[in-house]
């Protein structure tokens, strides 16, 4: 019988993408106790940046699709690193960036496609903390950037605190 996550991505038409290469010298996860603490991703399809400004050029519908994006890198992410989103108790916090133009309202709309994705999926261990704040640049001119936490079951997962992930021989994520 398929993993109760997995039949919901199925069920919902959803691949996860491949991961992107890191942008710098950092870890895309790092466990603490039964927290995993996931570095920012930045909005890509397909292999290609979503780039723009909200509000200049780039419209809420782009930016929430742009945010979904991301959120689905970070899933992978998390599979990755994981062996499983079965292992994901809840989705603690998220934050997110909106490269936007001064003055946009609206980036807590444009990181909704992030929130909604992780309830759809989910469900209430989806609902989460959320910061959603517009801002003047982000790496590679990209449209979002999530950065977020979640919260893994005690039973069963290796963390940081109970040794080695044999998912990661080095402890990096791949």
């Amino acid at each position: 019988m398929a993993a109760r996550i997995e039949a919901r991505l199925k069920e919902l038409g959803i691949t996860l993408p491949a991961l992107p290469q890191p942008g710098g010298n950092y870890l895309p996860a790092r466990t603490v106790g039964q927290i995993v603490y996931l570095a920012g991703v930045i909005s890509i399809h397909a292999g290609e940046v979503i780039a723009g400004t909200a509000g200049a050029g780039r419209t809420i519908e782009e930016g929430y699709a742009a945010a979904r994006a991301c959120a689905l890198i970070q899933l992978a992410v998390l599979t990755t690193y994981l062996g499983s989103l079965e292992e994901i108790k809840n989705i603690v916090t998220l934050n997110g960036y909106v490269n936007a133009a001064p003055g946009f309202p609206d980036s807590p709309k444009v990181i909704n496609g992030a929130s909604d994705l992780f309830v759809e999926i989910f469900g209430e261990a989806g609902r989460h903390a959320r910061t959603a704040i517009g801002v003047p640049a982000l790496p590679r001119n990209a449209l979002v950037e999530l950065q977020m936490t979640v919260e893994v079951k005690a039973d069963g997962w290796p963390n940081i605190l109970s040794g080695p992930n044999p998912h990661i021989p080095d402890g990096t994520a791949r």
